[in-house]
């Protein structure tokens, strides 16, 4: 961060100087205004390089497509699937994660879309049954080094086992990507939340920041989801680090931020679930998360694009573009 700020910092000071002297008949200032010109543009060229080398530019997107299998008369998956798959493309990103995803669901896009491949497992069985909570990413920019699925209950480790309520089965799906060529390497974590109960959504917060924190690696770390939770609920107070949790303690969660919150601190309409009506008067249940000491966001926007008012889920999809590692700067 401290490299970006200077880099700003010397382009202003550029700007100021090429006003200050400009016109001055002078002919030494002129002279001390190139050479001046001249230090502060091999200083940019370093810094930007310095950014380039100690940080990873990544477009992310979460997405709930919305399970194919719903009853949802003009909005079933056969009459959209052919708009995910448009607004999956047009966005082009390097990283997705989606919610409520089937397998012959995955399967349509992964073949309409052949840039990406994918990591994760149906919660019911650790296989194939039930929602996938997926990490699509682009193999010709990136490889997988590990990853695997965990269960949001009291047994993560046990396929198909029910959350702390007794309700239906939920999954966070993790990924260790490594850039090819440059061997930088960061964690996607994407995940899914109870929607019926709160206490769930919190004791699933709680089991995927412990996990996070027993990574293998200190790599910068993105947390991609639809949590049912709102901006000010209980889950997402503790995952900014704002309150304890019952279990463990506020630090664990690493005083993550939202994205989108970062560059859009004021926004009013910003409701993610849309109802297939593009209604944005909601609450923010959808979200790409990540630590604020280890991350530059560059873009963010909930993206409710639509063909003709058809849109291609009853969530919007969010996408944002970040430099993962920025706090090594510098």
């Amino acid at each position: 961060m401290g490299a970006l700020l200077d880099l700003f910092t010397t382009i202003h000071i550029r700007k100021y100087l090429k006003m200050r002297f400009h016109n001055s008949s002078c002919g030494c200032l002129r002279r001390l205004l190139t050479v001046a010109t001249f230090v502060f543009f091999l200083t940019d060229l370093v810094l930007t390089a310095s950014v380039a080398a100690e940080t990873l530019d990544v477009r992310l997107m979460t997405f709930n497509i919305r399970y194919g299998t719903a009853e949802d008369g003009v909005n079933r998956w056969e009459k959209r699937r052919d708009l995910v798959c448009d607004v999956l493309r047009q966005e082009d990103c390097d990283v997705i994660g989606l919610q409520e995803a089937l397998k012959f669901q995955l399967d349509v896009i992964l073949k309409e879309m052949p840039r990406y491949k994918f990591v994760g497992v149906g919660r019911d069985d650790g296989k194939e049954a039930g929602e996938f909570a997926p990490i699509l990413y682009r193999h010709d920019r990136f490889e997988v080094l590990e990853s695997s699925t965990f269960w949001l209950s009291d047994s993560p480790d046990v396929p198909g086992s029910g959350s702390w309520e007794g309700e239906d089965v939920r999954i966070c799906t993790w990924a260790r990507l490594q850039e090819k060529g440059t061997w930088k390497t960061f964690y996607v974590y994407n995940t899914h939340l109870s929607a019926q109960s709160a206490s769930a959504r919190f004791h699933a917060v709680e089991l995927i920041a412990s996990r996070i924190a027993k990574r293998a690696y200190d790599d910068p770390v993105v947390l991609l989801g639809d949590l049912n939770a709102t901006e000010k609920s209980n889950p997402m107070r503790f995952l900014r680090g704002e309150i304890s949790g019952p279990t463990i303690p506020r630090t664990l969660a690493f005083g993550w931020v939202d994205t989108f919150r970062q560059l859009h601190p004021e926004a009013k309409r910003v409701g993610t679930f849309n109802g297939f009506i593009g209604d944005r008067k909601g609450p923010k249940i959808d979200y790409v998360l990540a630590s604020a000491e280890r991350t530059y966001v560059l873009e963010a926007y909930i993206l409710d694009w639509n063909k003709a008012a058809r849109y291609p889920s009853d969530h919007f999809p969010i996408v944002v573009r970040v430099l993962l590692g920025a706090s090594r700067i510098g």
